[in-house]
């Protein structure tokens, strides 16, 4: 531990991706190995879904990768990028009218890049008000404009809720790698990583024990696997996960096991919210063609993380007095 602690900032981020892509490659290995096993039968579907979600792991690991080295500037790029086409998802599947395209033009056009300006300015006090504020009052006002007063509320609502999610939650994803801490210089990179992890085991733990466990779901026609259980026992595994990585965070153990049980909590809840909008959209996965094909969308991938973010953000820059680099 002393070693790894002594070596620079450079180094210490090259081990994480070295450690990264190193268990991707011993992954992608035993799913290669797995699938010439089940290559027929029942089985060639299960080996199909896990080779699709290993692609999807190597991307993850690869933006991960190109954000850092890009540095902060190519980092906000990346995660805007990320963002627009989870919002093109969300919106594709909504219910909006012509009178909507002048509030949509206001969301992707303006709305999200100026949020993650706000993000590479490192902005933060306007950054977390910027939407939830002043483009939640400017939306409705460009949508009566537009003289359409039908489904006037619901319409709104669910641009605004959009935006919320996949604009203002993931935007404070990058705004980690702009936080610093005294004597943590340079290692925002740690901090996005250690919240990837959690709030992937989050939702690993939780779809095992919910499985596992005698099922009692909250809201059995959303989902009948969620239950109070099944996600205390993925929140309580992310913080242990969280506490183990501890050591290469700012945060001391005990820090470091809560903030992963309050944002890991936060992101399997968040994801739950958004198995909602699904079944209220009509739809398994997010996607234009997703219903049809089984592939899971971007929006899939990225919703627990939405959730998450915001609320690990904002405990580690208040708690911890963090400032702008």
């Amino acid at each position: 531990m002393s070693a790894l602690q002594r070596l620079a900032v450079d180094q210490q981020v090259a081990l994480l991706f070295v450690l990264l892509f190193g268990a991707l490659l011993l992954a992608t290995a035993a799913v290669v190995l797995l699938s010439l096993r089940w290559a027929e039968g029942a089985l060639a579907a299960r080996a199909q879904r896990l080779q699709r979600e290993l692609r999807a792991l190597w991307l993850g690991a690869a933006l991960f990768w190109l954000a850092w080295m890009s540095g902060p500037v190519g980092a906000t790029l990346c995660f805007g990028i990320v963002s627009f086409l989870a919002l093109r998802e969300y919106i594709t599947l909504v219910h909006t009218r012509r009178g909507d395209h002048r509030s949509l033009i206001l969301v992707f056009f303006f709305a999200l890049p100026l949020q993650y300006l706000l993000v590479g300015l490192r902005a933060f006090d306007l950054f977390t008000v910027f939407v939830p504020v002043y483009v939640f009052m400017a939306l409705p006002l460009v949508s009566a404009l537009a003289g359409d007063p039908q489904r006037f509320l619901e319409r709104n609502a669910k641009i605004q809720w959009g935006l919320m999610v996949c604009v203002y939650g993931l935007s404070h994803a990058p705004a980690l790698l702009l936080l610093q801490f005294d004597g943590y210089e340079g290692r925002g990179a740690f901090l996005v990583f250690f919240l990837v992890v959690v709030t992937s085991v989050a939702q690993l733990v939780q779809a095992a024990m919910g499985n596992w466990l005698r099922r009692r779901p909250v809201a059995r026609h959303i989902d009948r696997q969620f239950s109070w259980r099944a996600w205390a026992s993925g929140a309580l595994a992310a913080g242990l996960v969280g506490a183990a990585l501890f050591w290469i965070t700012p945060f001391k153990i005990a820090q470091a096991l809560a903030l992963g049980f309050v944002a890991a909590g936060a992101g399997s809840a968040g994801e739950f919210v958004m198995k909602a909008l699904k079944k209220d959209a009509g739809v398994r996965f997010w996607g234009n063609q997703s219903s049809v094909t089984g592939a899971v969308g971007l929006l899939d991938r990225v919703a627990a993380l939405c959730f998450a973010a915001p609320v690990f953000f904002h405990a580690v820059r208040w708690y911890f007095q963090a400032r702008p680099q």
